[in-house]
């Protein structure tokens, strides 16, 4: 119980980044991913910023990195804080970035950054969450 479902096909402006990896060293990027990447994003304590989750192959070959936020601006502001940040350099020092997936009614502003990063972009179209 709390939980509410949104009604059906209500417009949303939540945000969804799917950023799909080769790793160069499944040991090395485990501990980094864990202990560094994930620890970093989360004490910036952004406001609206809902989720920063990375998962990898069984093999560690593969990684993905799946973020989500309220709207737009908000990952505007995950992007801006990660241009600023360390992270930017180390990260690829532990991936090769396959693809960058851009799920949302992004602004033209985070299409701008995406797009140097060759993101594809699939605006809301339905469907419902849980809040």
């Amino acid at each position: 119980r709390g939980k509410q479902m949104a009604e059906l096909n209500q417009i949303s402006d939540r945000m969804v980044l799917v950023i799909q990896c080769d790793v160069k060293n499944a040991e090395e990027f485990r501990a980094w991913a864990k202990d560094r990447a994930s620890q970093y994003v989360h004490d910036l304590n952004e406001e609206n910023t809902i989720s920063y989750e990375w998962h990898i192959s069984d093999d560690g070959s593969q990684a993905t990195l799946i973020e989500t936020f309220v709207d737009s601006d908000s990952m505007s502001v995950r992007l801006a804080n990660h241009a600023a940040s360390p992270l930017a350099s180390e990260v690829m020092d532990q991936v090769n970035i396959k693809s960058v997936l851009c799920l949302g009614n992004a602004k033209d502003d985070a299409k701008e950054v995406l797009s140097a990063w060759g993101a594809s972009f699939q605006s809301h179209h339905s469907g419902f969450h849980k809040r």
